[in-house]
């Protein structure tokens, strides 16, 4: 059963069973991971870093009314903790 391919009906049942906040918190979790990555040296990307920490600002604010406060916190500490990194990483190395 597990290999069996879903009719596009069936998809459309599921989409129709999905909720739009689980989806954002799914995107707010994958845009944080990628924020994150693109601060490691060797692979940064600071206008891409500072566009998740842009897009999160934007998203986490909408999500607070669907999502239990302690969830909320850890949202916000995240971004905090992303700040702190792509400052870190902006910043100039200090002899």
């Amino acid at each position: 059963m597990a290999d069996e391919e879903l009719t596009p009906e069936q998809i459309v049942d599921q989409i129709k069973k999905l909720a739009v906040s689980d989806v954002l918190l799914s995107t707010v979790t994958t845009v944080a991971q990628l924020g994150y990555a693109k601060l490691e040296e060797g692979t940064r990307d600071l206008d891409q870093a500072r566009l998740a920490i842009e897009s999160l600002s934007a998203l986490i604010p909408l999500l607070e009314a669907h999502i239990p406060g302690e969830l909320s916190r850890d949202l916000h500490a995240m971004l905090a903790n992303l700040q702190l990194a792509y400052s870190a990483a902006a910043s100039p190395p200090v002899d």
